[in-house]
């Protein structure tokens, strides 16, 4: 796939767009004042792989805790703000990386241009996002309701305005919960700007059907060669959003980062606890960050062959099994023995 070439901003120390790597984003559930619950669950986002967070903030204490927030995380940290440009302004001076707004809802041209000048002082990049229930009334009855030529001229009516006040900095999301409405919006953005875009499907649901809804969203617009950032948006605990966004990506080939484990869904050859042996390993080499790909397969039959690409892997047995390198079998294992050996050999590698 050939990826669209688009401008490149910086979100703290993360590039996003040009020929940066595609980022992984996630949104706290706590509440930001909660500092103490806010770092602890960022610090857990940064473990799972996390690129860049964002945070809800409400009112002014929860802008001010950003500045102890960002002492202690490692990531970017994005303020996302509604309505309230005094809050937008209060974020960027406490420390935000970037804010998420909608212009629209911000008020008057002069409340916009405060906000752009203080993002202007230190350079922090604007994430103008509209979603399908967030679109003008005048394009909902010129285009005859909510569908990617409304959301398209509602974001742009944004992104025009922050141009006029002389910003650039700039990334736009537009997602709708409906997935073909998604990937038709963003297509026609795509063909209009040349700014970053931030992938989702927003409100995609709970974690099984979200992530099916994601994938389908966000994989076929990242196949097309469309999409800068993205987010998975799924009901329940945000590091499964990280754990889901790093998978659409690594499936794609534009994640290079971390093990990827490749298993068969087990038949009556196997002859091991492959399930039980997928789910131990998938725990225990959560830790290694080095691109690895390790399969587990379920019998000697097709295991190495049909895991030939796999940089190490188990290929289950009666009772055991064989530890192969790129699909050539070297060493023979008892199966309570099998995960300790392949750690060990990955330890090598």
């Amino acid at each position: 796939m050939e990826r669209k070439k688009t401008r490149k901003i910086m979100v703290g120390n993360v590039p996003v767009g040009g020929d940066s790597p595609i980022s992984v984003q996630s949104m706290t559930n706590t509440i930001t004042k909660d500092i103490n619950s806010t770092i602890n669950q960022i610090r857990g986002l940064e473990e799972a792989g996390c690129h860049i967070v964002r945070s809800a903030i409400t009112d002014i204490e929860d802008a001010m805790s950003i500045r102890k927030i960002k002492k202690n995380i490692k990531i970017p940290f994005i303020a996302d703000i509604q309505y309230d440009y005094k809050l937008a302004i209060a974020a960027v001076e406490n420390g935000a990386d970037c804010l998420r707004i909608n212009p629209g809802n911000i008020g008057s041209e002069i409340r916009v241009k405060e906000v752009i000048n203080a993002c202007k002082e230190r350079k922090v990049p604007i994430r103008i996002g509209v979603n399908s229930g967030s679109v003008k009334k005048e394009y909902l009855e010129k285009y005859q309701g909510v569908n990617a030529d409304s959301m398209v001229e509602s974001a742009l009516e944004h992104v025009r305005l922050v141009e006029s006040l002389g910003y650039e900095e700039i990334k736009i999301s537009l997602k709708a919960s409906n997935v073909p409405l998604t990937i038709e919006t963003y297509k026609k953005i795509s063909e209009k700007v040349d700014y970053p875009l931030h992938l989702g499907v927003t409100e995609a649901g709970p974690v099984w059907k979200g992530t099916i809804k994601s994938s389908i969203g966000m994989g076929s617009l990242l196949s097309m060669g469309i999409g800068d950032t993205i987010r998975v948006s799924l009901t329940g605990n945000p590091v499964e959003e990280v754990k889901v966004g790093r998978e659409i990506l690594r499936s794609l080939d534009l994640l290079d980062e971390g093990v990827e484990i490749i298993s068969c869904p087990t038949c009556g050859r196997t002859k091991i606890q492959l399930i039980k042996l997928v789910e131990e390993a998938e725990e225990r080499l959560k830790p290694i960050k080095k691109p690895i790909k390790v399969a587990i397969m379920g019998c000697p039959v097709n295991g190495p062959g049909e895991a030939r690409e796999a940089d190490i892997g188990i290929a289950g047995g009666k009772g055991e099994g064989l530890l192969f390198k790129k699909g050539k079998a070297y060493k023979k294992v008892k199966e309570e023995f099998l995960l300790d050996e392949l750690l060990k050999e990955i330890e090598n590698l």
